[in-house]
């Protein structure tokens, strides 16, 4: 729904106008009070009088912006609008207020009128004071609020661009690779050229659709995987083999698209492809003290057998990771990159669980 159609006294903006009724409230016990102390006036009569000012300036001028301004994202109204909105309701306010508060002590109506001057200019100084006061406090706290909102929405905006040009990073790194291996198969190996054609296509028309959201389920992620190592199966033969692992109660916790393929990607290009016989990767989600923990270990050449960089976990592909973790998660999200037991290496990713799964 656009701004534009937004109903005017929607709950969000009746729930402003009870609050900014409460403030008054206050505020007009507040000037009762000292007007009862100062002027050694009757309290109660103080306290009528102030409050009926008060809340007729509030309901006067609280109603008038969302009937003028109700529709906008800031909900005051600018320019000569707003003066002249104030000035009505402090009218409203003093003539109106007057009235109750003369009849409630039995005093003719509008009795300020028979005021000496200086008590006269008193109560009208300390109406107008009072009602641009509260009035400039309740616009700075209408326009703190939009501005909060303006800056998550910013927030969000650049949070948003930042993983969609990771993502752009990424998958060029990925389409490239493989239409190189592409492009030997055909010359060497048609029938299994034509079996790997159809795997990228089916990978990339996952990835397009993954790629048009910020998240999307663990299962999916899963699936994509289980599309780029049957297309890695294709070039490498036998000497790759892959388990994926996903417990049923994971399959619907939502992560970042492509997190894990340069995980995976890093295993058989520094693992198992500088090995003669190949190995395994395999891929295992479950959960851990309230955290979702995805392993991707290989059983390739180890970080021992790689150059310093990349086994200090500083490549491309995990640096990559590791930004997009820091982007959506915090310091919430963690990845580990370790020696496997059985040799080969295990990339250790944790997330934190949504509260749901």
């Amino acid at each position: 729904m656009s701004v534009g159609a937004l109903p005017r006294f929607r709950a969000e903006n009746i729930r402003s106008m009870l609050r900014h009724g409460l403030i008054t409230v206050a505020f007009c016990c507040f000037i009762a009070a000292a007007l009862a102390i100062t002027q050694h006036g009757d309290w109660g009569a103080q306290m009528v009088y102030s409050l009926s000012i008060g809340l007729i300036s509030w309901l006067f001028i609280d109603v008038g912006r969302l009937l003028i301004s109700g529709h906008r994202e800031i909900l005051w109204p600018t320019g000569p609008w707003g003066y002249l909105l104030v000035a009505a309701g402090v009218l409203a306010g003093f003539f109106g207020g007057n009235a109750i508060g003369d009849a409630w002590t039995h005093q003719p109506l509008l009795n300020f009128s028979s005021f000496e001057e200086r008590r006269l200019a008193t109560t009208i100084i300390i109406t107008v004071t009072a009602t641009i006061c509260m009035c400039f406090f309740f616009y700075s706290l209408g326009r703190s609020k939009y501005m909060r909102s303006q800056i998550e929405q910013a927030q969000r905006n650049a949070t948003e661009a930042r993983l969609k040009l990771l993502e752009a990073q990424l998958e060029p790194h990925m389409l490239f690779n493989t239409l190189a291996n592409l492009r030997v198969l055909i010359t060497i190996d048609p029938p299994r050229a034509v079996a790997m054609l159809d795997r990228l296509n089916n990978y990339l028309r996952m990835t397009l659709s993954g790629s048009r959201a910020l998240s999307h389920p663990l299962s999916a992620e899963f699936e994509r995987l289980a599309d780029y190592l049957e297309l890695m199966s294709v070039r490498m033969g036998e000497r790759l083999h892959y388990t994926l692992d996903l417990p049923a109660d994971l399959r619907d916790t939502p992560v970042p698209p492509l997190l894990l393929q340069p995980l995976v990607e890093n295993s058989i290009r520094h693992g198992l492809e500088p090995k003669v016989e190949g190995g395994k990767i395999a891929v295992r989600a479950r959960q851990d003290a309230g955290r979702l923990v995805i392993e991707v270990s290989d059983t390739g050449v180890g970080l021992g057998a790689t150059q310093p960089a990349q086994s200090g976990g500083s490549g491309f592909g995990l640096e990559q990771v590791r930004e997009r973790l820091a982007t959506v998660y915090g310091d919430q999200g963690r990845m580990s990159l370790a020696a496997a037991p059985a040799g080969g290496t295990c990339a250790t990713l944790s997330l934190p669980l949504p509260p749901h799964a």
